[in-house]
């Protein structure tokens, strides 16, 4: 979607409004396709004293599967897109200024990077996920499995052997 700032830097409007929904569908992430549903863009480009800036909430529904269980985990996520946006930018590289030249903001490559680098690098299903038991692989979050939790690493046997005496 590309929104024309022109009105905004001119002074004729105070505020362009924002309904956006971007397919993330094909994106990979971790060997996945996490984007099920359309990612919901909404809010608004404001004027101020002449300083255009964005004021956006992008919702994300992620979808992974957990990393101590493996079970399919849906999450729900609102990542705030807050950027001064400018026409042209002098000898200088900061990451909360938009530079648009030709006053023509791509919503999708607005709004795209700032999604991505709020994805979780560690999705689980519940705080206290108990994971997998190590020896049978059976899911400890649905009961225990019977296995003998005291597995002696046979670097350590010989320091083990020494407690027995």
């Amino acid at each position: 979607m590309l929104l024309d700032l022109k009105p905004l830097f001119a002074g004729s409007r105070e505020s362009l409004s924002v309904d956006f929904e971007m397919d993330l569908s094909e994106f990979e992430f971790l060997g996945v396709k996490p984007f099920h549903a359309p990612v919901a863009i909404n809010g608004k480009i404001v004027s101020r004293a002449g300083i255009v800036q964005s004021q956006l909430s992008c919702k994300v529904e992620y979808i992974a599967n957990c990393d101590r269980c493996l079970k399919e985990t849906v999450k729900n996520y609102v990542v705030p897109i807050n950027r001064v946006i400018v026409v042209s930018l002098e000898n200088e590289e900061n990451d909360d200024i938009a530079v648009v030249p030709d006053m023509q903001l791509n919503l999708e490559d607005f709004c795209y990077p700032d999604i991505v680098m709020n994805l979780p690098t560690k999705v689980l299903c519940k705080e206290d996920c108990k994971g997998l038991c190590p020896t049978c692989g059976k899911n400890l979050n649905e009961g225990d499995c019977g296995c003998c939790v005291r597995e002696i690493d046979p670097r350590l046997a010989a320091l083990a052997e020494l407690l027995n005496d």
